[in-house]
C-alpha cells in the first residue's frame, strides 16, 4: 500500500530542474525568481542541507537576515560539519549585531580549521564589543556626538542592528539632528516585523519638525498593524486635523483666498501649542498673507514671530516685502541679503535686493504713492478715488494768493503725474521695479505733452474755468 506521503513526493528530476532555475536566477540577478524556485525545491526534499543553504544564500543577498539563519540553522542540523553554513551564519549574526552568537560560531570555524578569517573577524567582533559598551555609556553621560562616531563605526559591521539604529536616532534627537534620526528609525523599522513603536517615534519626529502629512503617513503605518493602537490612534486624530488646516492654507494660497488663508493659519496656531515647528508653519503662513492681503503691521509681526523660530529664505524675503511696503528699505535689503547668505541661487533674493536699493533711490525723488496717500497694493479704484478727492483739494483756481497759488500748481502736477503713473499698468510696473517713467532724465521715457489738466478734466469734467501756462 503507498502512503500518503509517497503519493504526494515531488520527482527528484523536478527538485533538481528548480534547482537550475535557483541558480540561473541567482547568477542574473533576479533574486525573488531564484527565491521561488528554492522555496519548491525545499518543499519538494525538506531533508536536503543544500537547498536551504542555496535559499538561505538568497535571503541574506535580499537582506532577510532572520529567514536566512532559520535556512541556515537548519542546514547546520542536518549537517553538523558544515563549515560554509556556519560561516554565513556567523556573518549574519555580525551584521544584526547579535555579537555574542557571531563570535560563538566564529570561534567554532576557528576549532575546526585554524583559518585566519575567523581569527581576524574574532578580533573585530572584541572591538565591536567594546565600542558598544562606550557608546551605551556615552549615551547615558549625555555625550551624544561621541556616541554618535561609535554607533556610526558599529553600524558600518552591523548594518542589520535594530538596536543600533534606533540608539543612534536618540542620540541624533538629542543633537538635535532629526533628519537623521529619521532615516535611522526609518532603516531599523525595516529590521522588525512588528513596528508600531518605530512608525509612531517617526510620526512623533515629524511632527515635531511640523511635517504634519509625513507624520500623518508614518502613524497610518503603525494602525495599519495595530487598528486600536493607544499611543497612534490619538495622534492620528490630532495629526489629521492639523494636516487639514494647513492644506487649507495651501489652497487658499494657491486661490489667492488670502483672508480664508489668515482664518485657517489662525485656527492651525491655537490648535497647536506646543509643538514650536507647528506654530513656525502657521506663522509663516500668516506672515505671507497678511502681506498679500495689505495688512502690513500684522504681516510683519508675523515675519518675525517666524524667523524667530526658524530662518527661512521665503520668509525672509516676504518681510522685506513688508518693510517695503512700510518704506523701510535699508530694512528690506538687510532681509533680502540674509535670504541670500542662506541661498545663494534664490532669484526672489537677487531680484529683491536690486529693487530695493532703485526703490531707496527712488524715494528721495518722488513716490507717488505717497504723493496720493494709497498703499503700493491700491487698486486703480482706490487710486482714482484718492485722486479725484486731492485733485479738487489742491487745483490751483481754489488759491488766490500767489505763492500759494505757485505751491498748489506744483502739488497738483504731482497729484496728476502719480494718477497718471499708478492708473497705467505698464508704467505702474515700471514704477514698482524703481524706474519714475516721467523723469526727463530717464531716455526711456517719452513725455509728449504731459498735461495734469488734461488728467483731471477726464474725470466728470471739471468746476474750475482757468488760464495756466507752463514755462
Amino acid at each position: 500500500m503507498i502512503s500518503v506521503k509517497q503519493s504526494l513526493a515531488i520527482p527528484q528530476a523536478e527538485i533538481d530542474k528548480h534547482l537550475e532555475m535557483g541558480r540561473l536566477f541567482l547568477s542574473k540577478g533576479q533574486l525573488q525568481d531564484a527565491l521561488s524556485h528554492y522555496h519548491a525545491a525545499v518543499d519538494g526534499d525538506p531533508h536536503n542541507y543544500l537547498t536551504y543553504f542555496k535559499r538561505g544564500t538568497v535571503y541574506l543577498a535580499l537582506g532577510k537576515a532572520k529567514s536566512a539563519i532559520a535556512d541556515l540553522d537548519k542546514v547546520i542540523e542536518l549537517k553538523p560539519d558544515f563549515i560554509a553554513a556556519k560561516q554565513q551564519r556567523a556573518n549574519a549574526f555580525l551584521k544584526q549585531g547579535d555579537l555574542h552568537l557571531a563570535k560563538q560560531d566564529f570561534i567554532d570555524i576557528y576549532v575546526v580549521d585554524g583559518n585566519e578569517e575567523s581569527e581576524q573577524a574574532i578580533q573585530k567582533i572584541d572591538v565591536l564589543s567594546r565600542y558598544v559598551d562606550s557608546a551605551r555609556q556615552h549615551l547615558s553621560d549625555e555625550n551624544h556626538a561621541q556616541a554618535i562616531d561609535l554607533l556610526t563605526m558599529i553600524i558600518e559591521d552591523c548594518p542589520w542592528s535594530y538596536e543600533m539604529r534606533e540608539l543612534r536616532s536618540m542620540a541624533y534627537v538629542a543633537t538635535g539632528d532629526t533628519t537623521s534620526a529619521i532615516l535611522d528609525l526609518r532603516s531599523a523599522n525595516k529590521l522588525q516585523s512588528d513596528s508600531t513603536a518605530g512608525y509612531l517615534k517617526l510620526a512623533m519626529l515629524h511632527y515635531q519638525l511640523g511635517q504634519a502629512q509625513e507624520s500623518l503617513r508614518e502613524v497610518r503605518e503603525c494602525l495599519k498593524l495595530d487598528p486600536e493602537h493607544k499611543d497612534c490612534f490619538p495622534h492620528y486624530k490630532k495629526v489629521k486635523k492639523i494636516d487639514k488646516l494647513i492644506s487649507d492654507c495651501h489652497s487658499a494660497i494657491e486661490e489667492k483666498r488670502y483672508d480664508n488663508c489668515i482664518d485657517s493659519a489662525l485656527k492651525l496656531l491655537k490648535s497647536e501649542d506646543q509643538v514650536q515647528m507647528i506654530q513656525y508653519v502657521a506663522k509663516e503662513k500668516l506672515c505671507h498673507c497678511y502681506l498679500q492681503s495689505d495688512q502690513i503691521t500684522s504681516s510683519l509681526q508675523y515675519c518675525g514671530a517666524a524667523l524667530a523660530i526658524h530662518k527661512d529664505p521665503a520668509v525672509l524675503c516676504d518681510r522685506a516685502e513688508a518693510y517695503i511696503a512700510s518704506d523701510m528699505f535699508d530694512d528690506a535689503i538687510r532681509d533680502f541679503q540674509d535670504a541670500l547668505e542662506l541661498n545663494q541661487h534664490f532669484q526672489r533674493a537677487k531680484d529683491g535686493v536690486q529693487r530695493a536699493q532703485q526703490l531707496q533711490k527712488q524715494a528721495e525723488k518722488r513716490d507717488y504713492y505717497k504723493i496720493l496717500g494709497v498703499g503700493r497694493r491700491a487698486t486703480k479704484t482706490d487710486i482714482t478715488k484718492a485722486y479725484r478727492k486731492l485733485a479738487l483739494k489742491w487745483h490751483p483756481d481754489n488759491f488766490q494768493d500767489e505763492i500759494e497759488k505757485k505751491q498748489a500748481e506744483k502739488k497738483f502736477m504731482d497729484i496728476a503725474a502719480a494718477k497718471e503713473v499708478l492708473t497705467d499698468p505698464e508704467k505702474r510696473e515700471r514704477f514698482d521695479k524703481g524706474e519714475d517713467p516721467l523723469d526727463p532724465e530717464n531716455p526711456h521715457n517719452q513725455q509728449h505733452g504731459f498735461n495734469p489738466f488734461q488728467q483731471f478734466h477726464q474725470f466728470h469734467g471739471s468746476p474750475f474755468q482757468f488760464k495756466f501756462h507752463f514755462n
